[in-house]
């Protein structure tokens, strides 16, 4: 069953964010933000922190990542492109669409060998689209450090668990999107605060 059609099946209120964590997470984001960024890119980390937040809470709980965070951090993250750079704004938010093609279609390659090679799916739709985001909001030279970040959290998350004794079989399920919607808000955070 595809990603698009797992979605439809779940139920509606499953796939809304836990308004607490929205909340109490966005709030901590908003503060960081807001002290330690100019106005302008504050309000960018803030909202990419938002979805992010309600992508990884949502994505943790069903494995799934709503089409509402995949879509709108990609439409945003072109939007920012453009927004946040006032002398070539057509040319950044193009190399943000750009970015996010050549992200997602690296993924949608990965996805595809691993489901020929293993004979089962591995990626979801909704990781792919979620690359497509990383593309937009990050530049070329930190792409690559936002997925080592995320897939290092997962792997540590399963050795801690593999170390409490849960038994973590090749088949297991684990919620990419939810370790790599943190790491493109962590990553962008990081990236603007340190220029």
């Amino acid at each position: 069953m595809t990603m698009d059609a797992q979605e439809t099946t779940a139920s509606r209120h499953d796939l809304h964010p836990n308004l607490a964590v929205l909340f109490g997470v966005g709030g901590a984001v908003t503060f960081i933000s807001a002290m330690s960024l100019p106005w302008p890119l504050a309000l960018a980390s803030t909202i990419l922190g938002a979805l992010m937040i309600a992508g990884a809470e949502v994505d943790a709980r069903t494995y799934l990542l709503p089409d509402a965070v995949t879509w709108s951090a990609i439409a945003l993250g072109i939007l920012a492109a453009f927004a946040l750079n006032p002398f070539e704004p057509w040319l950044n938010a193009g190399l943000a669409v750009a970015r996010g093609a050549w992200t997602a279609a690296a993924l949608a390659l990965l996805r595809w060998g691993y489901a020929q090679i293993r004979g089962r799916e591995g990626l979801g739709f909704g990781d792919v689209k979620l690359a497509a985001a990383v593309g937009t909001w990050l530049p070329l030279a930190l792409i690559p450090f936002c997925f080592a970040l995320a897939t290092c959290a997962a792997l540590v998350t399963v050795l801690f668990a593999r170390l409490r004794g849960e038994s973590i079989e090749a088949t297991a399920k684990l919620p990419f999107g939810a370790f790599l919607c943190p790491a493109l808000w962590l990553v962008f955070y990081a990236g603007e605060l340190l220029r």
